[in-house]
């Protein structure tokens, strides 16, 4: 209200001494920026270890060679463990390290680009994945990027549903010909901690 008769005030005596009032901008609404949008992707930009992580059949690469744009792109591995390169060829790729892969390719490219610049960034693990399923929040498949145990793999289902068994966990290893049981209380607990071993690429982690 004060500002009101403060503004009223101001275009009387305005219009007084002959001079026009000042134009106040109208008010502004904050707009919110949008998101940025990201492309789909379950495991893009996962922290891999480029010297130990080792590529394999149907996982992503994206390869960057700085100089000559002809030669980056995005690469899915074929089954025959190769990808194709322009004016390159043919690369073997599964069995490398994204950091080996890195070399091979800057040795390949140095015959058309001078002292190149090689960067290799691998955006989906295909060939390396479990499955947990069951009684949690988030079940799903998801990439074996990194040794993980069982406990931390069952704690990547974002928690346990209310009616969930934490006592009978059952792994289904080389397609169900191994059986593993874990009792995720004992191991919370800190018991019987040999249960608690490696996930495999493959394994499949049911909780009832």
């Amino acid at each position: 209200m004060f500002a009101r008769l403060f503004a009223g005030a101001l275009l009387v005596a305005a219009l007084a001494t002959g001079q026009r009032p000042p134009i106040q901008p109208p008010p502004t609404t904050p707009i919110e920026t949008p998101k940025a949008m990201v492309a789909s992707s379950d495991n893009a930009g996962l922290a891999i270890d480029p010297k130990s992580f080792t590529l394999g059949i149907e996982d992503v690469v994206q390869i960057e060679v700085w100089g000559d744009d002809r030669l980056s792109s995005v690469q899915v591995i074929r089954p025959d463990g190769k990808i194709a390169m322009k004016l390159i060829g043919e690369i073997q790729v599964a069995g490398l390290t994204p950091e080996r892969l890195r070399e091979t390719i800057k040795q390949a490219v140095s015959e058309i680009v001078q002292r190149p610049d090689v960067t290799i960034k691998v955006l989906q693990v295909n060939s390396r994945k479990f499955t947990l399923v069951g009684e949690v929040l988030r079940p799903g498949q998801f990439p074996l990027i990194a040794p993980i145990r069982i406990f931390d793999a069952v704690n990547m289902g974002s928690g346990f549903k209310d009616f969930a068994n934490r006592k009978d966990i059952k792994v289904f290893r080389d397609g169900g010909k191994e059986i593993l049981k874990f009792n995720y209380e004992q191991v919370m607990k800190g018991k019987k901690l040999e249960q608690n071993v490696l996930v495999q690429a493959g394994d499949t982690i049911i909780v009832k």
